[in-house]
């Protein structure tokens, strides 16, 4: 405990270090309400549904339990990961808000509706990130892809955040959350995001992998 805490209060004696960690925090925060005004105006506006190779083809399964709990899991682990080493954080932290913000832009490009037959899910907490007509390109596939790229010199945390990454996107293929292009998109998206993040925080990125 005592080496945990001498860690943060070697880390944060830098004035440069707090400021970083505070302005990414806030960067996230910002994100995070974009993405929400941007999840609404896209679900107000969606349009027709279209049919899918996939979802026109499967039965429709009810798995919001591993929807909500299995996405609650995740972003606990991913904090620990962070909390671990506070040098980890603005860069995370940054990438994820950058990520977040390009996919308010995407989501509001196009207006398709949802699926007819997706799964309710039940919770008012998932239900402030999640609206239904936000579905270009698959948040739950893509974040877990970005955090496999950030930590890919890890091969242990490489692999379950890829493995991460093809769960979830089996899980809003067979709830019909999403459509076969919003997940199979997001790995070729999310790959240019990390390499923008890598030029436009490579400070972060630099204090990432001291």
């Amino acid at each position: 405990m005592k080496g945990f805490a001498r860690k943060y209060l070697d880390f944060f004696r830098e004035g440069e270090n707090v400021w970083s960690v505070f302005l990414s925090i806030l960067t996230l925060s910002v994100s995070i309400v974009t993405n929400y005004y941007a999840g609404i105006y896209a679900t107000e506006k969606a349009s027709n549904v279209v049919t899918d190779v996939i979802l026109s083809n499967t039965q429709v399964r009810d798995i919001d339990g591993l929807f909500i709990y299995g996405t609650l899991l995740f972003w606990i682990f991913v904090t620990y990961l962070c909390m671990a080493e506070p040098k980890r954080i603005s860069f995370v932290l940054r990438s994820i808000a950058l990520f977040i913000l390009i996919r308010s832009v995407f989501i509001n490009l196009t207006h398709i509706g949802p699926f007819p037959d997706q799964i309710y899910i039940d919770s008012k907490i998932v239900n402030k990130f999640v609206f239904g007509g936000d579905l270009f390109f698959s948040g739950h596939t893509g974040l877990p892809f970005l955090l496999a790229l950030i930590f890919w010199k890890n091969i242990y945390l490489r692999i379950f955040f890829i493995l991460s990454s093809i769960v979830f996107g089996v899980i809003v293929l067979l709830a019909h959350l999403h459509y076969s292009i919003d997940v199979l998109s997001a790995f070729f998206i999310t790959y240019s995001i990390y390499r923008i993040a890598e030029i436009v925080f490579a400070k972060e990125k630099k204090m990432f992998d001291s």
